[in-house]
C-alpha cells in the first residue's frame, strides 16, 4: 500500500491526537514538576556533610537510578492498589500514576543535575554572602539557585523533553497519550505510515516549541545570575 495523503491530512487534523499530545505534555510537566522538588532534596542530601543526609540520598540515586521507568509504572498500577486499598478510588487515575512514577525515577536523575550545578557555583560566593551576615536559606535562594539554575537548565530541558518520549510507556496502564493514539488507529486500519508519520509531526512541534521557550528562559536566568553575582561583589567590595 502506497502512503496516502488523505488519511494523514485527515489524522493530522484528528482532536484525538491534539488530546493525545497534551496529555503527553501533562505527564511530563507534572513528572518534572514531582522530579525537581524530590531531587533538590536528595542533591541537598547528596552535598551535605552529614552521613545521615548522604546516605539515604545516595540510596534514593542509586535504587531508581537502577530500575526501568517501566517497571515503576506497572508497580504503581498494578501493585500499589494491592498494598493500599485507597488507591483502588477513581480518582488515581493512569494519568496520575504515571506522572507519580516518573516523576519519582526521573528524581533520581535530576538530583545529579541539580548537585552539579549547585557545586558549579564558586564556594567563595557563598562564603562571601555569609560574611554580610545572611542566612543559609536566604544565601541558597538569593545567590547560589539563581547561578545553579543557569547551569542546570540545559540539561532539565533534556530530561523534560525525554520525559515527552517516555511518557508512552504508560500506554501499559491505559492511558492513551500521542503514541498510543496513534497505535489505536494502526491496530484498526494498518495503515502504518500514515498514523505513526502523524505522531511523528507532533512530536516535532512539541519538541521545537519546548526548544525555542527553554532558549528563552536560559537567556532570562544567564541575566539573573550575573546581576546576582556582581551585586554581591558590589557589597563585599563595600
Amino acid at each position: 500500500m502506497l502512503f496516502d495523503p488523505q488519511i494523514f491530512i485527515e489524522q493530522l487534523l484528528n482532536p484525538a491526537y491534539l488530546w493525545g499530545a497534551l496529555l503527553s505534555v501533562g505527564v511530563a510537566i507534572c513528572s518534572l514538576i514531582i522530579a525537581t522538588v524530590i531531587g533538590f532534596i536528595v542533591a541537598l542530601g547528596r552535598t551535605s556533610n552529614k552521613w545521615t543526609l548522604q546516605a539515604p540520598a545516595n540510596f534514593y540515586t542509586w535504587f531508581f537510578r537502577a530500575l526501568p521507568a517501566l517497571l515503576v509504572l506497572l508497580i504503581m498500577w498494578n501493585a500499589l492498589p494491592q498494598l493500599i486499598p485507597a488507591l483502588k478510588a477513581d480518582w488515581y487515575t493512569p494519568f496520575i500514576a504515571a506522572s507519580i512514577g516518573l516523576g519519582i525515577v526521573e528524581a533520581a536523575f535530576m538530583a545529579e543535575i541539580i548537585r552539579s550545578a549547585l557545586l558549579s557555583v564558586d564556594e567563595g560566593q557563598g562564603q562571601a554572602a555569609r560574611a554580610l551576615g545572611m542566612k543559609p536559606a536566604t544565601v541558597m535562594f538569593r545567590v547560589v539557585l539563581p547561578q545553579a539554575i543557569r547551569v542546570a537548565l540545559p540539561p532539565t530541558g533534556n530530561e523534560f523533553i525525554g520525559l515527552i518520549k517516555y511518557s508512552s510507556l504508560a500506554s501499559v496502564i491505559s492511558l492513551r497519550e500521542l503514541l498510543t493514539t496513534a497505535q489505536v488507529g494502526v491496530n484498526i486500519t494498518f495503515r502504518y505510515a500514515e498514523y505513526y508519520a502523524v505522531a511523528i509531526i507532533y512530536y516535532l512541534i512539541i519538541v521545537s516549541i519546548i526548544t525555542i521557550i527553554q532558549s528563552q528562559v536560559e537567556k532570562k536566568f544567564a541575566w539573573t545570575s550575573r546581576q546576582s553575582a556582581k551585586a554581591l561583589k558590589k557589597e563585599s567590595l563595600v
